[in-house]
């Protein structure tokens, strides 16, 4: 049986690689976004624009590309790091070159790839610099999926067992709160022009590959893992398709389900949130008064709420995750109501709190019952199973839903440069509630079969 101490050496290492981890996601997720939208959509003429493809799609394509390579290169990547029984090189030197490719966006631009490819055509150079972060995404996505995706979170669930992993999924949700607020601390310096994005992304590719060093000398291989007997890699890569591992292990697919709707309608909104946020709601924000008492008493109920909210259900899902899984759902579906016709910033506030209540306990919860249920000598496999649930069908379909959504909504506005462009609007939101409306269907049925692991794991440290 697995121990369910933790020891503080691991503590260090999930919350250390967890925490860099979701910095490079979220400036991935959120800044890659802004840096196409602002940076190099930014200062071409009406001609470029019209002639190069739209900036909403750019997104959404470079979105839906870097999922389908996430999920390839989890499953490929994963399932050979089960084949040589190794961890701690994947996720190091992953790390390492993970940074590498992210420091080297500072040098993207609309004039270095024109001088590189020798093009003096506007639209030519739009379409190609587009390409140019579109494929180096999807690298980055490599070297960050090796590394994080497959090995790291299969190096978790190798060291962890069913009885701390609420825990541990616990800390792992508070990981992208923190990730986000020192995002969106820096980078939005580099969205408002102050630092640049050049050196936003030199400094973070740098603090990455610090974390891949250390983690050369930190990490430790499991060392009660199951070794794999079965030598054939090719069978191994696809175990997870077969119709006798799915109904072996209902609860996994039901649990990789119930996930895949939440996450999305996560995604339906979150790749325009920042830019939703920029160019739709501030702009519509009244001078801060600082005699308004409405701001402060939106603000005190929106951190009361939050904060009761995820200790009440947190609590609850420690000791059954079915306590937490409904009202989490409600609140999540709940809250994007709200934002769906929040069209002012108070009402946004009060939306907000619901919606991250429920976000942070389905993805607690659900991350949890997936690694419960995921069969221990086959942790790495089932990584890339896992990442056409969570990444490719909601990184694909969520952003061209929300896509449709602003599209359909016709909200246009002309920036500095007299150029027409498509903004994102609060339909997406809507278009997500809709989308998680269906998160009930298999959270039903998972309910029905319980969330009680049917075998015995091995002891770790």
């Amino acid at each position: 049986m697995h121990n369910s101490r933790i020891s503080g050496r691991l503590w260090f290492n999930m919350i250390l690689f967890g925490l860099v981890g979701q910095l490079a996601w979220n400036v991935e997720n959120m800044y890659f976004n802004t840096f196409l939208y602002n940076k190099i959509y930014a200062g071409v003429s009406q001609t470029a624009i019209d002639g190069a493809i739209p900036v909403m799609s750019a997104i959404s394509l470079m979105v839906g590309l870097s999922a389908a390579t996430a999920v390839i290169t989890t499953f490929v990547m994963g399932t050979l790091s089960d084949r040589l029984n190794r961890r701690k090189l994947f996720i190091s030197v992953g790390y390492i070159l993970w940074g590498v490719v992210t420091a080297l966006f500072g040098l993207i631009s609309r004039e270095n790839i024109a001088a590189l490819l020798h093009l003096s055509d506007e639209v030519k150079i739009l379409t190609a610099t587009v390409w140019t972060v579109i494929m180096m995404d999807c690298l980055m996505t490599f070297m960050g999926s090796t590394s994080n995706d497959s090995v790291f979170n299969a190096w978790v669930t190798d060291v962890t067992a069913p009885e701390n992993r609420p825990k541990v999924e616990t800390v792992f949700a508070a990981l992208p709160i923190v990730a986000t607020g020192v995002v969106v601390g820096v980078g939005s310096l580099a969205q408002a022009g102050v630092i640049g994005y050049d050196l936003f992304f030199l400094g973070l590719g740098g603090f990455v590959i610090l974390c891949g060093i250390l983690g050369l000398f930190t990490l430790k291989e499991p060392e009660h893992r199951i070794r794999q007997t079965n030598a054939n890699y090719w069978s191994d890569l696809f175990y997870g398709f077969r119709p006798s591992v799915i109904r072996t292990h209902k609860q996994l697919y039901l649990s990789l389900a119930t996930l895949g709707f939440f996450a999305i309608a996560v995604q339906v909104f979150f790749p325009y949130l920042l830019i939703y946020l920029q160019y739709v709601i501030l702009p519509t924000v009244p001078a801060f008064d600082l005699f308004d008492a409405s701001y402060y008493i939106c603000a005190a109920v929106c951190v009361l709420v939050l904060v009761a909210g995820l200790v009440i259900l947190l609590k609850l899902g420690n000791q059954d995750k079915k306590k937490a899984l409904i009202p989490g759902a409600l609140c999540f579906l709940a809250g994007l109501v709200i934002l769906g016709f929040a069209h002012d910033i108070r009402l946004l506030l009060l939306g907000l709190a619901p919606t991250v209540i429920g976000y942070a306990s389905l993805m607690i919860m659900l991350n949890a019952a997936v690694r419960d249920f995921t069969p221990e000598d086959k942790a790495g496999q089932f990584q890339g199973i896992r990442m056409i649930f969570y990444v490719l069908i909601p990184m694909v379909v969520g952003p061209m839903l929300g896509n449709a959504a602003s599209v359909s909504s016709a909200v246009r506005y002309t920036d500095e440069f007299g150029v027409s462009q498509v903004a994102p609007t609060s339909a997406m939101f809507l278009w997500a509630a809709a989308v998680a409306a269906l998160v009930f269907l298999p959270l039903a049925f998972l309910m029905k079969a319980g969330f009680k692991v049917k075998k015995e794991t091995e002891e770790t440290e």
